[in-house]
This record gives structure tokens, C-alpha cells and sequence, in this order.
């Protein structure tokens, strides 16, 4: 049988907050090719925390992170790596700051390299595919919650990530919205996904794998599940 490849490797990873005790404790995960994994588990149990280990955007207090096969130990080990995984923000206005949408969607891409032509071609693609491409010349901050969800994603779209990241993505978005949502995950090239959410039942249909945070660590939890 041939081997999965591993993008993403956690072990023993432990980390906490100041007054607030181990977020995580000895928690490992591997991510391979093919992998669709809900993420799943209460407010403030470290959901978020663990995108932002992935990233390097903060440092656990014990264990290793390996990035496509590469140990990434200090800042510039998570240069290249954060340029191929996409993290689409729980909140949109941490992530939105352009003066206008098609500017915020091709931030990326131009940042990759790409000319400032192929950016906007790219960003429009991923507008169109989103169902929001009449909110190219709009202000951001003028637009809905939903609004600006699909925005955003569209942003960490444009930028073609082999692995995305989704923190809460559904929240506030209407039934068509969320629609638009999956069927442009589904058709996006990419290598595997991590999704957080509350909503299990609405996404079952699209992961293959669904793990539980509880008491710092990860476990697996059946596909069937109904709550």
C-alpha cells in the first residue's frame, strides 16, 4: 500500500496561556495527502491556538512541528511552509484592510510573485466561484458578516494553498452562502483541509476524518456522528 504523505506533523505539543493553564498537553496530530478533517470541541479549548502553532505565529512550550516533512524550529523554518497553507481567520476583520475587495484578494497572490494582471485575473476567478464577484469594487468594511467571510476566503483562495486552515468559516453565513462555501472547497486543488466548527452535521458530507480537542489533546471521533 503506498504511504500517505505527511504535511503536517505535531508531537507532544504543549502550550498555555498566562493565568490560564495548559491549553494543550501532549498533543500530536499528523496530517496526510487526502486528509478532510472536521475539527471539533467547545469554546476556548485551543482550536484556534492549534492553527496558530501550525503557522508558527505562536510557539508551543514542548514538542516538534514538521511542515511538509522539514522541522520548523524557529521563524524563518515557517517562511516557505505559510506560503502553501491558507488560514482563513474566525473573525474577517482581522483579515480584511484593503481599501477595496479585489485589492484585499489580490494582496496575496502579488506578495507570491505574481504580476499585479495575473493577481486580479486569479482574484476574479475566485470572486466568480464564490458568487460574489459584483462586491469587487466595494469597501470591506461597509460589506455583511457573510460578506465578508466569503471575501476572505477568497483571499486565501487566490493565493492556491496545497493545505487550508478554516476557523469557523460558516459562522454567519446564510444557507446559499454556505453553499457557495462548500462547493468551492470541494473544487479547489488542494492537498487537505482542517475545519473548525460547531456545525458537525452540516459538513459531514465533506471530511473524512473528524477529531474532538478536549483536555489538550485530539481524539478521533466516528464518522456518523449526530451531535
Amino acid at each position: 500500500m503506498e504511504q500517505k504523505l505527511s504535511l503536517i506533523q505535531l508531537e507532544d505539543i504543549s502550550f498555555g496561556y498566562p493565568n490560564c493553564g495548559l491549553v494543550l498537553s501532549n498533543l500530536s496530530l499528523n496530517v496526510s495527502k487526502g486528509d478532510r478533517i472536521a475539527l471539533l470541541g467547545g469554546n476556548g479549548v485551543g482550536k484556534t491556538t492549534l492553527f496558530h502553532i501550525i503557522l508558527g505565529l505562536i510557539r508551543p512550550f514542548t514538542g516538534s512541528i514538521k511542515l511538509f516533512g522539514r522541522e520548523c524550529l524557529k521563524e524563518t523554518d515557517f517562511r516557505e511552509p505559510r506560503k502553501k497553507i491558507g488560514l482563513l481567520f474566525q473573525d474577517p476583520d482581522d483579515q480584511l484592510f484593503s481599501p477595496s475587495v479585489i485589492e484585499d484578494v489580490s494582496f496575496g497572490p502579488l506578495n507570491l510573485g505574481m504580476s499585479r494582471k495575473e493577481a486580479i485575473r486569479v482574484s476574479r476567478q475566485c470572486l466568480e466561484r464564490l458568487g460574489i464577484a459584483h462586491l469587487e469594487k466595494r469597501v470591506p468594511y461597509e460589506l455583511s458578516g457573510g460578506e465578508k467571510k466569503l471575501v476572505a476566503l477568497a483571499a486565501v483562495m487566490a493565493m492556491k494553498p496545497r493545505i487550508l486552515l478554516l476557523d469557523e468559516p460558516m459562522a454567519g453565513l446564510e444557507m446559499k452562502a454556505v453553499e457557495r462555501f462548500f462547493s468551492a472547497i470541494q473544487d479547489e486543488d488542494i492537498d487537505a483541509f482542517i475545519i473548525i466548527t460547531h456545525l458537525p452535521n452540516l459538513i459531514k458530507h465533506m471530511v473524512n476524518r473528524t477529531l474532538v480537542m478536549e483536555n489538550g489533546g485530539l481524539k478521533p471521533k466516528p464518522l456518523g456522528f449526530s451531535s
